[in-house]
Parts: C-alpha cells; sequence; structure tokens
C-alpha cells in the first residue's frame, strides 16, 4: 500500500463556497477506481503550523498509482485544485519495503510533470510547496 498525505491551506481570500469546491474536488479524485480508500477535511495537526485541511489516499501498488496519477477525474481536478492553495505538505509512506519504492515513486511523478508541464507549473505555483518521498 502506497499512501500519500496532503496537509493544505487555503489562499487568503478564498470564500468558503469556493473552499467547499475544492474539497468536492479533491473528494472525487479519493474516490477514482485506483484509490483503496481515502478521506478529505481538516488537518488536526498544530495549528502554528499553518495547515487547516487534509487529504489522504492509499494506493494498492505502483500500477494503481500510475493509473490514479493519470486518471481524468484527478487530473482536471488539480486544475481546480491547485490555483487555491497557499500552502501544501506532500508525505508519502509505504508498508511495502522495496528500498527502490520511493525513486519509482518520484519517477511516477516526475513522468507526469514532464507529460503535463503546465500541472508541473501549478504546483510551483504554490507560495510554500514540500513534497518529499
Amino acid at each position: 500500500m502506497i499512501v500519500n498525505i496532503l496537509r493544505f491551506s487555503f489562499k487568503d481570500g478564498t470564500t468558503d463556497e469556493k473552499k467547499a469546491e475544492v474539497l468536492g474536488a479533491m473528494r472525487r479524485t479519493a474516490a477514482v477506481e485506483s484509490a483503496s480508500f481515502a478521506t478529505v477535511g481538516q488537518d488536526l495537526g498544530d495549528p502554528a503550523e499553518g495547515y487547516t485541511h487534509a487529504y489522504c489516499v492509499g494506493i494498492a501498488d505502483l500500477p494503481a498509482l500510475e493509473r490514479y496519477m493519470y486518471d481524468p477525474v484527478h487530473l482536471e481536478g488539480d486544475f481546480e485544485i491547485l490555483p487555491h492553495l497557499a500552502r501544501l505538505s506532500a508525505v508519502r509512506l509505504s508498508d511495502d519495503m522495496d528500498p527502490e519504492l520511493g525513486a519509482r515513486v518520484t519517477e511516477i511523478f516526475l513522468a507526469k510533470v514532464a507529460k503535463y508541464p503546465e500541472w508541473g507549473e501549478l504546483l510551483n505555483s504554490i507560495p510554500d510547496t514540500r513534497i518529499s518521498t
């Protein structure tokens, strides 16, 4: 199982209506067939860290991760979601002890950035972004 955890906050001035739309887009992404489980909602961490919301999705394996990353719902959703984020922290973890797994996950991520440079630009436009594998 590969688990992707996103902690995030919205840009100042984002309306409650827009926040609800963004969270709805995240829930649609979390519901694609390649996701084994997911949750979208409030971040329960230290408020001083500046994160208000969280997204967590479990993906069974690398083939499922690749399907998830390129699912049309996910691709479309990111263009609804990312422009409204001020902070984003991504952490990935797994119960698969393959020492090459992190590198393979990163390869899938980088291949998506290469195929969809506008998606990479959206990620880079978030003022405070931390992505680790």
